[in-house]
């Protein structure tokens, strides 16, 4: 393989992800301004995390002190509001600015209104507010926003006829929007359309990028087509333009483990790993390559390997965070190996990370996992006893395991507490089925209008 860069959005071999790629393109270069270069408003908006609780108060209090607006740095603090997923925050910034004619809307600021809107109130309502933007204001941007809101509510036949209207309009003449649509029919499995949308983009001479291939491998990988994974290898090997890098080594061996070549999986593992050694500034790419590593290794059954990625992935960061002990606990899950899952749950308590039930709900699982139901209980209750609240999906890991071994009366109570955990949580339905049918054996109606009340 030539020495190439390509970036691929690739989200735990679940399926290729692309709207942080759209949402990117929705900022110009001169907005990308870190929300450090105006600390002590961002420092005051920050702790709000509770979208309900709104910043316009906070905002208005900025100006009332004498500090300025710039509106650079009010875009710079939406686009970090938005990577933490505080929509509701993000979209009353944005409005704030123009409400307070701090500045105009840009064609970029309207496309992520819409996305926005979209995402807090509904793609009902982002309708609306397309329509409501004068025809000349127009463009690529909120052309394209209006497509990724399409495609993220996994809308076909609205996506469909929007791209052919930007067809009309010529604003298709990048690969973004046959992007956008080519994920969109991968998500929803029509894997049939994404080789003739391909071809549409060679007739018409519009260049495929890193994105364009990375869908289609990953479609290859969903449909165990490792003919056309290889094809598509090829093809982005003797394309200039696009290079092959560890995320694209890493689905390729995603889709080899699948069907079972697990020799060519780990040749392409060691190409991954080549690819992430090599390079320095990552970042948060390589502990997401680290991870993707470790899972897949232990996908394909490589106790050892796994051990050895864990090992420098110790060593090439100053501090892990969570998700890596989640990773290489439920690496070792699949593993079998219970004493190693229990050393690196002691070595998360030691590293005094901010505290997260997630991580002990990993180890709760590989124990429920591997028939280990008394221990999953002796460590659920010592976390309880050292004051630690219990997440609904631990519970219900735990009712699984109880149904499984026919001890449906604590199967009834654990999932009475998930309940308690949060109201809004959605039990395993098999779980509740089980439940529900022992306590109507029992004669215990008023805990089965509860367990369905509780159901919604």
């Amino acid at each position: 393989m030539k020495k190439k860069l390509l970036h691929i959005s690739y989200n735990g071999f679940k399926g290729f992800e692309f709207s942080r790629v759209f949402r990117a393109s929705l900022y110009s270069t001169k907005t990308q301004i870190s929300s450090s270069s105006n600390p002590d408003l961002y420092r005051r908006i920050s702790p709000l995390g509770d979208p309900s609780i709104p910043i316009s108060p906070v905002l208005d209090k900025w100006v009332e002190e004498g500090n300025s607006v710039d509106p650079l740095r009010i875009r710079s603090m939406i686009k970090q509001l938005r990577e933490y997923r505080r929509f509701t925050h993000a979209l009353e910034m944005s409005q704030w600015m123009t409400d307070r004619k701090y500045d105009a809307l840009s064609p970029g600021d309207m496309a992520i209104r819409l996305d926005l809107i979209s995402k807090i109130h509904g793609l009902e309502e982002a309708e609306k507010y397309f329509d409501s933007i004068p025809e000349q204001s127009r463009g690529i941007q909120t052309y394209g926003a209006l497509l990724n809101c399409y495609a993220h509510n996994k809308s076909v036949d609205k996506a469909d006829a929007l791209m052919q209207k930007m067809k009309e309009l010529g604003l298709t003449m990048r690969a973004l929007p046959y992007n956008v649509l080519l994920n969109l029919f991968y998500q929803v499995g029509q894997y049939e359309k994404l080789d003739s949308l391909m071809e549409e983009m060679k007739e018409k001479g519009i260049e495929m990028d890193k994105f364009t291939f990375s869908i289609r491998l990953s479609a290859c990988v969903a449909t165990s087509d490792v003919e056309g994974l290889e094809r598509i290898l090829k093809r982005i090997e003797d394309d200039s333009q696009v290079t092959v890098d560890w995320k694209c080594c890493a689905i390729a061996a995603d889709g080899y483990i699948k069907a079972g070549l697990i020799d060519k999986a780990l040749k392409m593992l060691k190409r991954s790993e080549e690819l992430v050694l090599g390079k320095n500034k990552l970042g948060k790419s390589k502990r997401s390559a680290y991870e993707n590593l470790l899972t897949l290794y232990a996908n394909a059954g490589q106790k050892d390997e796994v051990y050895r990625i864990w090992k420098c992935y110790k060593s090439s960061e100053k501090k892990l965070y969570n998700t890596a002990y989640i990773c290489m606990i439920s690496s070792l899950s699949k593993l079998g190996d219970i004493p190693g899952a229990e050393k690196i749950i002691k070595e998360w308590e030691s590293a005094k990370t901010n505290y997260d039930f997630k991580v002990p709900n990993c180890l709760i699982a590989a124990y429920c996992n591997n028939g280990l139901l008394e221990k999953a209980e002796t460590f659920m209750s010592k976390e309880i006893e050292k004051g630690n609240k219990p997440i609904p999906s631990a519970w219900n890991r735990l009712a699984a395991a109880y149904v499984k071994e026919n001890q449906i009366p604590k199967a009834v109570d654990a999932v009475r507490k998930s309940f308690q955990a949060s109201r809004r949580w959605k039990p395993n339905l098999e779980v509740v089925s089980s439940c529900l049918e022992y306590l109507k054996q029992k004669g215990k109606f008023e805990a089965v209008e509860e367990f369905e009340r509780l159901l919604g």
